[in-house]
């Protein structure tokens, strides 16, 4: 399923340019019109409901949010459910996805987002399963000011190939059987020495945790890593 219309009146689609054609980002505006840029990077799910409302959400709290559409070279603006063939379709996207070139096409929605009129030139990417392996990874590339990752899964195996020199911030559920707390202690560790690296963990909190959609999400833990990101966010972005 597709979705051509946007979630609030601050919200539109606009056009990411890339070297071989252009493809759509959700752009979602703060009421007072101007503010840090967020790149809102969604589960595997696509831009679905959901991470529409998450974009509105952060622009509510002040922030320019851009959120693109990262399966845009298999299936545009997809919209996706959370169990059944949709699920399976998710997964098979994530896995016929093309990670460096991906990272190569998030790189001019961090420019067009830091050259919108209403950012205020600084931008933070913040992402969820999948995205939040993409924040990491797109961190690590030092195009982007700040990173929030929740329950971003296999950044347990990166740290020893690649730490992001930007401040990070990373949310994790205590019973999520795809990251084990023993992978979110390697994390844990590997940043041991970096007072601008933050490592949450959720008791209670399960994968998903927080997507109101779904069956995971924990209202209590969604909060406190809310509350929690934006003040990371005041910090590093404002």
């Amino acid at each position: 399923m597709t979705s051509k219309v946007a979630d609030s009146p601050n919200s539109r689609w606009i056009d990411i340019p890339t070297k071989d054609g252009s493809y759509g980002a959700y752009l979602s505006l703060p009421p007072a019109g101007t503010g840090p840029g967020i790149l809102l990077l969604q589960e595997v799910f696509g831009v679905n409901r959901h991470m529409r409302h998450v974009a509105d959400q952060y622009a509510a709290a002040g922030f320019v949010v851009v959120a693109p559409d990262i399966f845009h070279r298999q299936v545009k603006r997809v919209e996706l459910g959370y169990e059944g063939a949709d699920r399976e379709q998710a997964i098979n996207l994530m896995k016929q996805t093309d990670v460096p070139g991906l990272i190569a096409d998030l790189v001019p929605a961090v420019a067009t987002l830091r050259a919108l009129p209403e950012c205020n030139g600084k931008v933070a990417t913040i992402g969820y399963c999948f995205g939040g392996r993409l924040v990491y990874l797109l961190a690590a590339e030092g195009v982007v000011d700040a990173g929030v990752s929740y329950y971003g899964g296999g950044i347990h195996d990166l740290v020893e190939k690649v730490k992001p020199s930007v401040p990070m911030m990373l949310h994790y559920g205590e019973l999520d059987k795809g990251i084990p707390l023993p992978s979110v202690q390697k994390v844990e560790q590997a940043f041991a020495d970096r007072k601008d690296v933050s490592v949450f963990v959720y008791n209670g909190a399960d994968h998903g945790f927080n997507c109101w959609d779904r069956s995971a999400y924990h209202k209590h833990s969604s909060v406190v890593a809310l509350g929690r990101t934006l003040g990371f966010l005041s910090s590093t972005v404002f």
